[in-house]
C-alpha cells in the first residue's frame, strides 16, 4: 500500500467532498458531515479527517445532526486498526458495514500514459451528451441522474468525453482541490467496452492536471470491480487505504427524539 501522511489523508477527504459536491456540509469534532438527498454515498456519509482513534461518544452527536436534517446517518470509515473501538460502537447501535471501497493514488505523469490513443476531450462544464451516458442502457437511471447533478455542480472540475459520431461513449470527471487531482464518475457505453476508452478518459483528465502543475491523483473504486482495478493498475494506481460504509437497516433507526437524548441535545 501507498504510505500517506496525516495531511495527505485530510487533503484527500476534503478534496473528495469538494468533488462530489453535497447539497451542504459541516464539520464536527474532526469529521466532515456532508448532507445530500441523492444517491452518491460519499456525498451523504460522515467521514473522519484523520486516521486516529475517535471517541465513541461522537457517534450520537453525528447521528443527531443527520436526523435533524431528516437524513439517515451513514458513516464512511477507513478499515484501519485505530477505528476498532468506533466500529464496535457502531455494531452495538445496530450498524452494519458494506463491501470495501479502495482509495487509490498515482502519479499524474503515469496516468497520462494510460492510453497511447488521443486523450479524451475535456470541458469546463458538462454537456447533454456527457450527461446522457449516465442514463444510457445498462446504468441505473436514478443513480445516474443523481451523479450527473452532483458532479455538475462541483467547482473546479473538468468533464472528459470520448465521442463517436456525436455520441459520448466514454466519460468521467476530474476535480482539482487541496493540491490533488481526482477522478470520478467513470462510465463507458456497454457496446464499446474493451476498447481502451476509459484509459483515454483517464489520460484526458491527467493532461489537465499536468497543465495545472498537479503531481498526484486519486480515485475510489469498489474492491470487486475487477475490470476497473485492472485498468487503474495499468495506469499506475496503488491502494492507499480502504473504507466501508456503515448504516442501519431502516427498521433499526431510532427516532429523532431518541437521537437527541443520546446526544445530550
Amino acid at each position: 500500500m501507498q504510505t500517506m501522511t496525516s495531511s495527505d489523508i485530510e487533503a484527500v477527504e476534503r478534496a473528495t467532498i469538494a468533488a462530489v459536491s453535497p447539497e451542504t456540509f459541516e464539520e464536527l469534532e474532526g469529521w466532515i458531515l456532508p448532507f445530500d438527498s441523492g444517491t452518491v454515498s460519499r456525498a451523504r456519509s460522515a467521514v473522519p479527517l484523520c486516521h486516529r482513534p475517535v471517541e465513541a461518544s461522537s457517534v450520537g452527536r453525528i447521528e443527531a445532526r443527520y436526523q435533524t436534517r431528516g437524513l439517515p446517518p451513514v458513516f464512511r470509515l477507513a478499515n484501519e486498526v485505530c477505528f476498532d473501538g468506533l466500529r464496535q460502537e457502531l455494531i452495538r447501535r445496530g450498524y452494519r458495514s458494506g463491501r470495501p471501497v479502495l482509495v487509490q493514488v498515482a502519479p499524474v505523469d503515469a496516468v497520462r500514459k494510460a492510453s497511447v490513443e488521443p486523450p479524451a476531450e475535456t470541458a469546463s462544464s458538462p454537456d447533454a451528451a456527457w450527461a446522457a451516458l449516465f442514463l444510457a442502457e445498462g446504468f441505473d437511471p436514478v443513480d445516474g441522474a443523481s451523479r450527473v447533478k452532483a458532479l455538475s455542480r462541483a467547482n473546479d472540475s473538468v468533464y472528459a468525453s470520448v465521442r463517436e459520431n456525436g455520441k459520448t461513449v466514454a466519460a468521467g470527471a476530474g476535480a482539482f482541490h487541496q493540491g490533488w487531482s481526482s477522478v470520478h464518475g467513470m462510465r463507458t457505453d456497454q457496446a464499446c467496452r474493451g476498447r481502451g476508452l476509459a484509459g483515454r478518459v483517464l489520460a484526458g483528465i491527467a493532461a489537465v492536471a499536468i497543465q495545472r502543475g498537479i503531481g498526484r491523483t486519486f480515485l475510489q473504486v469498489d474492491d470487486t470491480n475487477a475490470a476497473a482495478l485492472a485498468l487503474y493498475r495499468r495506469a499506475g494506481f496503488e491502494t492507499a487505504w480502504s473504507y466501508s460504509y456503515w448504516s442501519q437497516p431502516i427498521s433499526r433507526q431510532p427516532s429523532i427524539k431518541q437521537r437527541q437524548r443520546e446526544a445530550g441535545a
